[in-house]
């Protein structure tokens, strides 16, 4: 059988590196691409187009590693979020104690499936925050008076 016709690799590795680094206890830290299409994130949180999330049994609820998402409940700065990650976003899972873990490689799946998003006459929702004008955002505001107090020396 071609690798091209056989399942991804990932989230059976996944789900078998989640488990070795809990059974170790270990607490493990998720990588996701949040430029891929279908991501739900807490997107203040996003850094250079990537989050790092804590996935431990403690940090997360109803984690289920499916294989084409990743989701869970969990809580960011006191506020509940849902946070889903398609496989293909996934990039790396490792232990915050000492780096173990597993980098992803790219696979053909994934490339494939992505590829073909991109093809689609609809336009597809990323799941981004919609960009807002510094303008707008600015107009919102309330407008302050100038203070009444002087600075005495």
């Amino acid at each position: 059988m071609s690798e091209q016709a056989m399942s991804p690799r990932r989230p059976y590795l996944l789900r078998a590196m989640y488990e070795w680094l809990v059974d170790n206890q270990l607490t493990p830290h998720l990588v996701v691409n949040a430029s891929i299409t279908g991501c739900q994130l807490p997107w203040e949180f996003v850094k250079n187009g990537q989050i790092v999330l804590n996935v431990s049994p403690t940090a997360v609820a109803q984690l289920q590693m499916h294989n084409e998402f990743v989701e869970f409940n969990a809580r960011f700065s006191g506020k509940p979020h849902h946070v889903v990650a398609p496989m293909a976003a996934v990039m790396a899972l490792y232990a915050r104690e000492n780096g173990a873990g597993t980098l992803f490689e790219e696979e053909a799946y994934y490339s494939e499936e992505r590829d073909m998003s991109l093809t689609d006459d609809e336009p597809t929702a990323t799941g981004a925050p919609p960009a807002v004008e510094p303008a707008a955002e600015a107009s919102n505001k309330p407008k302050r008076k100038t203070s009444h107090l002087k600075v005495v020396k």
